[in-house]
């Protein structure tokens, strides 16, 4: 068994030092793009100061034929697009593929100054972690990097789920978790072909109404995933990372997928997948804490005073627990202030009023 003390050398000599706290960055929407379709890498430029992070996408979506060009197309948009404060990521072929090697080489030696994240699919276990981790250390050397460069996995089957903590801790590069429903669904032989969101058929139905069960009941519908993104945010928080929702099939169902978002947020996820615009705005909306909730807990905050004992607010008992709640809120929404203008013009308004 290695020390912990271990954790934090570099796994390949001239490799950077590994993080030892994984910094909070605002990533409401990881937004995906085709790193081989030239008219897309070309709306770049003008998306950048409008997402949180952009990623070069070269697994699922890419057909086989064009995984070469993707390939090229990440190298490409690394070495001349001008992403400002946006995170860069990609999402590499899963490590079982015929590409996924030459993905991770090309992404540290080619464009790793500039790249923040590397997210791995179908991760099952720590393993999967611990070789890319001693790999991309390895590029890292031979690249001369100066900076780790972070990796982030996706939860696609049920041994990933089943090992969520041990992947959560493999390594000090990890920076977070997504769920991925479409393919943790086949894996599970779970009977939905949806891409994420609910399903009609996964419902409670009222009891029987004076014994009638042939009487109007209310039908509630419930969520597939409920589960799985409290046991993800439980593994990621207990080990100073983020978690995130994935993807939402559903272009036109702007509704649900505002719905899906927000279940994810309450339960802790600090972003998701924006896969068409439409949900680039829906995302900032979602993840950014409601006007409401910022006033009130700069309020219970100021009630509070050094934060111990409890006070009665509006009716309502505040106390300790309270505060700590509430600053999770307002340091959050410090942090988007400080990278969104139009949130931090929006969070002003509460000064004025």
């Amino acid at each position: 068994m290695r020390s912990a003390k271990d954790f934090f050398r570099p796994l390949a000599l001239g490799a950077p030092e590994p993080l030892r706290e994984i910094p909070f960055r605002p990533s409401r929407m990881i937004h995906f793009f085709p790193a081989s379709n030239p008219k897309m890498v070309a709306k770049l430029p003008e998306l950048a100061p409008k997402v949180d992070v952009l990623l070069a996408n070269l697994e699922d979506g890419v057909p086989a034929t064009d995984k070469d060009a993707a390939r090229q197309g990440l190298i490409d948009v690394g070495r001349n697009v001008d992403f400002g404060g946006t995170q860069f990521w990609t999402r590499v072929n899963s490590l079982d593929s015929p590409w996924g090697l030459d993905d991770i080489v090309a992404a540290v030696t080619e464009v790793g100054h500039r790249l923040d994240v590397i997210m791995i699919p179908k991760v099952e276990g720590a393993e999967d972690i611990h070789y890319v981790d001693r790999l991309v250390a390895q590029l890292e050397a031979k690249a001369k990097l100066e900076r780790p460069i972070l990796l982030h996995a996706i939860l696609e089957t049920a041994r990933g789920v089943a090992n969520v903590e041990e992947i959560c801790a493999a390594s000090p590069r990890m920076q977070g978790l997504s769920l991925g429903p479409a393919d943790l669904a086949a894996n599970r032989r779970m009977k939905t072909t949806r891409v994420g969101g609910g399903h009609p058929d996964y419902l409670v139905r009222q009891d029987p109404i004076d014994g009638d069960i042939n009487s109007q009941r209310a039908i509630y519908q419930q969520d597939l995933w409920h589960y799985t993104i409290a046991r993800m945010v439980d593994a990621c928080q207990s080990n100073g990372i983020f978690a995130y929702y994935g993807p939402f099939g559903d272009i036109a169902d702007v509704v649900a997928c505002e719905d899906q978002f927000r279940n994810a947020y309450l339960l802790g996820c600090v972003g998701a997948w924006s896969l068409h615009p439409t949900q680039i705005e829906i995302a900032r909306r979602v993840f950014s804490p409601d006007i409401a909730d910022v006033r009130h807990a700069r309020r219970v905050i100021a009630a509070m005073g050094d934060g111990t004992g409890a006070v009665m607010l509006d009716g309502k008992m505040e106390d300790d627990a309270s505060v700590k709640q509430c600053r999770v809120m307002i340091e959050l929404a410090n942090e988007l202030a400080a990278r969104d203008p139009e949130v931090a013009a929006l969070y002003a308004t509460i000064e004025e009023n």
